[in-house]
C-alpha cells in the first residue's frame, strides 16, 4: 500500500489500537477482535514477545486490517518491521533513526513527542504525524492549545485514551486517537474473553465518528 495512501486511512479511521500484552499467545486473535468491533487500524508493540512474527500474520490472516509496530525505538528494530509487514511505525519519543529508516522504505512514521519544541522537531525530521503522549497527563485543552500555533501538525492523542474521553480529543483537534491499556484489557485477554475488547473497540469508534458528525455541522 502506498504511503499516501495509509495516510489517508488512519486519518479517515481516525481509530488506532494498541496491542501490548506480555506473551505472543493470541495477539492475532486479538487484533481479529479489535476489528470485528470496527477498529481496522492496529499497531503491536515491540515490547510485546512475539511481536514482529504476529505483524506477519495478521496481515496475511486478516483482511482489511491495517497493522503497524508500536514502540519502535531504533533503526534496526524499524527496518525489521518494515520487512514483517508494518505498514506504519509508532514510537514513544522522536527517534531520529527511526524517522530515517521509514523514509528509507516509504513507510509511515508517527513519533511520540511531548512538549511544542519536540512536536516541531519530530515534524520538520520528516513525521508524517506526531503522537502526542501522554494524552491522559496533558489532557485535551493541551492538544487544542498547542495546535494554535502548530495547526500543519496532525496530532495524535496516545495514553489514557477511553470510549468516554476520545471525542473531547477529537474536538480538540485530534488527526486521531490512540487507545491501549483500556481497549485491550489483560484480564479479558487472559481469560479469553475476547468479546470484551470487541465492544470496547466499537465504543471507541462510536464516540470518534460521534464527535467528527457534531463537528461537521
Amino acid at each position: 500500500m502506498e504511503k499516501l495512501k495509509v495516510i489517508e486511512r488512519l486519518k479517515k479511521e481516525c481509530t488506532l489500537g494498541i496491542i501490548r500484552v506480555n506473551h505472543a499467545e493470541g495477539l492475532v486473535r486479538i487484533a481479529q477482535a479489535l476489528q470485528d468491533g470496527g477498529l481496522d487500524c492496529v499497531e503491536i508493540t515491540m515490547t510485546t514477545p512475539g511481536a514482529l512474527r504476529a505483524i506477519e500474520e495478521a496481515s496475511e490472516k486478516i483482511t482489511g486490517v491495517l497493522m503497524g509496530a508500536g514502540t519502535v525505538l531504533d533503526g534496526t528494530t524499524a527496518r525489521q518491521a518494515i520487512l514483517a509487514g508494518a505498514k506504519f511505525l509508532v514510537t514513544p519519543t522522536v527517534e531520529l533513526d527511526v524517522i530515517e529508516m521509514a523514509h528509507r522504505y516509504g513507510v509511515v512514521v508517527i513519533p511520540g513527542a511531548m512538549t511544542p519544541t519536540e512536536i516541531l522537531t519530530a515534524w520538520e525530521a520528516g513525521a508524517d504525524m506526531v503522537k502526542v503522549f501522554p494524552a491522559s497527563v496533558l489532557g485535551p485543552s493541551y492538544l487544542k492549545a498547542v495546535r494554535g500555533p502548530l495547526p500543519q501538525i496532525p496530532l495524535v492523542p496516545t495514553g489514557g485514551i477511553t470510549g468516554d474521553n476520545a471525542g473531547e480529543f477529537i474536538r480538540a483537534g485530534a488527526a486521531m486517537v490512540c487507545a491501549g491499556g483500556w481497549l485491550v484489557d489483560k484480564k479479558a485477554v487472559d481469560e479469553g474473553r475476547y468479546e470484551v475488547l470487541t465492544e470496547r473497540a466499537r465504543k471507541l469508534v462510536e464516540a470518534v465518528q460521534k464527535a467528527r458528525t457534531e463537528m461537521s455541522r
